[in-house]
């Protein structure tokens, strides 16, 4: 390797510590509603995240625990994020892959590097609140949604108490 690829790599190592470093510092200090997020093991390359429920809906009160797994080209890229906690969801699949456009590169996706780690839990916490059954990972979740809705919330709330963290 050069001498200026390695002065290179540091150098956007280094800005993206700084990145990450400020974006925690930001929502530790004001966390939005619902959600909180720290680096697993002083890491930044991994963070676990924690969304509660919105009210009025199947998972209100219920605690939701994601992994995140941060590209080294963040912001550029966006990271991996990944449900931990079981849900019935129809955008999310039993491996908690999340089916959602922030999370993928133009053009299939519409992630950007304003977009940051606030807004992407931000948005993820509203797919709670506003699930998309038109662009389903679980087709047969989605269907239950649009076609039984009320089978879909009591299914919805029961994994919800089974798996869940209940909030106090």
């Amino acid at each position: 390797m050069s001498i200026i690829f390695q002065s290179n790599l540091k150098k956007r190592e280094m800005q993206r510590t700084q990145r990450l470093t400020k974006e925690l510092a930001k929502i530790t200090q004001n966390p939005p509603s619902g959600i909180s997020l720290s680096p697993l093991n002083d890491n930044l390359d991994y963070f676990q995240a924690s969304l509660v429920g919105p009210n009025g809906t199947p998972y209100e009160q219920a605690v939701f625990n994601l992994e995140i797994v941060i590209p080294q080209n963040y912001p550029f890229s966006p990271p991996s994020v990944k449900f931990k906690t079981k849900i019935y969801h129809p955008n999310i699949d039993d491996t908690g892959r999340i089916c959602l456009d922030l999370l993928k590169m133009p053009p299939k996706g519409c992630w950007k590097p304003t977009i940051g780690l606030e807004g992407l839990l931000i948005a993820i916490r509203m797919l709670l609140e506003h699930p998309n059954p038109e662009d389903p990972l679980m087709i047969e979740i989605a269907e239950e949604f649009k076609n039984n809705y009320s089978q879909f919330i009591s299914v919805a709330r029961e994994y919800s108490k089974q798996y869940a963290i209940k909030h106090s």
